[in-house]
């Protein structure tokens, strides 16, 4: 009788763990507590190659548009969340001077699994896509900048209040975890934001910001 009622215990807490991780309770609970959740990230890669091709694609563009020519911001969203896939290039010497975390939208889930992008105002996803970094500003989410963006993929940023911030959710090294995400901005860690600021501040011309897969 005590081996049954253990068997009849057993099947009762699988079925209940079951219920658990396939439930919007666990859900919420993942996107509360990023750090807890089990979400390890897939092991880090290297895409030089596309890196190079987006650099030289973002010289001309900034070269024929009256952008800054010396510095322009890079994101690869193919790349796990918590390894450092925002690109501070340096386009005179051919280099990433520096790089940072950065999360990507959640589309307005408890929490994306996977990438989903979209460009319709409410939607909450990340637009791909190249950006004009426009003036700053202090609002919901601290020291900010609005972003305006320029391809038929991201044409809505502006209306939709898609901008460049940090929160705190975001670490300031690479993690083998995931990140938490954001609703569609591309939101860095405080201190990063620190090192994109003077660059964004002091340029005569605007700086280009290109999200891409």
């Amino acid at each position: 009788m005590k081996f049954i009622r253990y068997i009849i215990l057993l099947c009762i807490a699988f079925m209940a763990l079951s219920w658990f991780t396939q439930s919007g309770t666990w859900k919420k609970y993942k996107a509360a507590h990023p750090a807890a959740a089990s979400r390890t990230a897939p092991p880090a890669t290297t895409n030089t190659d596309k890196l190079l091709l987006k650099a030289a694609a973002a010289k001309k563009f900034t070269a024929a548009k009256g952008y800054n020519t010396n510095t322009c911001f890079l994101i690869d969203m193919s790349l796990p969340s918590g390894q450092s896939r925002f690109y501070i290039y340096n386009m005179v010497k051919d280099s990433v001077e520096a790089s940072g975390l950065v999360a990507h939208g959640n589309c307005f889930e408890y929490w994306l699994e996977g990438r989903r992008y979209s460009n319709v105002v409410g939607s909450g996803c990340t637009s791909l896509g190249r950006y004009k970094i426009g003036a700053s500003y202090t609002g919901k989410w601290g020291y900010s900048y609005k972003l305006h963006g320029l391809d038929s993929t991201n044409n809505n940023a502006f209306e939709r209040t898609v901008v460049l911030h940090s929160h705190s959710c975001v670490a300031e090294s690479e993690t083998s975890e995931e990140i938490c995400q954001s609703n569609g901005c591309p939101t860095v860690s405080p201190g990063f934001l620190d090192k994109l600021k003077p660059i964004i501040n002091r340029s005569a011309k605007p700086v280009l910001l290109w999200i891409f897969e």
